[in-house]
């Protein structure tokens, strides 16, 4: 039997800390642009049309696919069926995508799986979440999935009650200061900051050390960091 009794409890973000997603969304967001092919907005333009509708929609394909959809509403100069079904489906093929794990993150997993509880916790449509991890190579390296609509400071106060966690050896990782970091801090447990280049845009907060957190926080450029600090 593993011996986790020294242990410490790890929990990982999934989308672009596990593997690529938003590049994929952002490719989807270029064809948009190119195929829009507006007379007078620039692309950084009609992509601010796009965040107005994402903001209101949420995350995830399906909401993408939506925002897609009406942003061509609102802008295009005459709405055809078969164009708007054709932008709808540039949305609904991440669906069908399968998510390139990030180098380096497998070997991690299994490194640290002998000795340490991990646990995933990832947000966004349920369905759509599940369907990604089923997919992937990693879901059996961790104990639990854990799915939730968004990550916020209540949501971290959650799983560690809900888990019976200790927050002093409890740690959260990923690669977005707005949802997976600063929550967790605010929530008592620790965090490491796994950039990513790819990070969705409206992720992106200031950088910040409050000095009220109770817990550490740092900051790894490599996932395989992760070895050498849990070892």
């Amino acid at each position: 039997m593993t011996d986790r009794s020294a242990g410490q409890t790890l929990i990982f973000d999934a989308d672009d800390t596990l593997w690529e997603c938003n590049k994929y969304f952002e490719d989807a967001i270029h064809e948009f642009i190119d195929f829009l092919h507006h007379e007078h907005l620039s692309p950084e333009e009609v992509r601010l049309v796009i965040d107005k509708f994402e903001r209101v929609n949420g995350y995830g394909a399906q909401a993408f696919a939506q925002s897609l959809v009406e942003t061509y509403r609102e802008l295009a100069t005459e709405n055809d069926p078969g164009d708007e079904e054709r932008v709808r489906a540039l949305g609904l093929r991440i669906l069908d995508t399968n998510m390139e794990t990030i180098p380096g993150v497998e070997e991690t997993l299994r490194a640290l799986l002998p000795r340490h509880q991990l646990l995933l916790c990832t947000k966004g449509d349920e369905e759509e979440q599940i369907l990604k991890i089923r997919r992937s190579p990693l879901a059996d390296y961790f104990e639990y999935h854990i799915v939730v609509e968004d990550k916020t400071v209540e949501t971290y106060q959650e799983i560690v009650e809900s888990f019976a966690l200790d927050a002093k050896t409890s740690w959260m990782i990923g690669n977005s200061l707005k949802s997976d970091i600063y929550p967790a801090l605010e929530a008592g447990i620790n965090a490491i900051y796994v950039p990513n280049p790819h990070t969705w845009h409206m992720e992106h907060l200031a950088f910040d050390r409050a000095d009220h957190w109770s817990g550490a926080w740092l900051e790894i450029e490599r996932i395989e960091e992760l070895s050498e600090m849990f070892g």
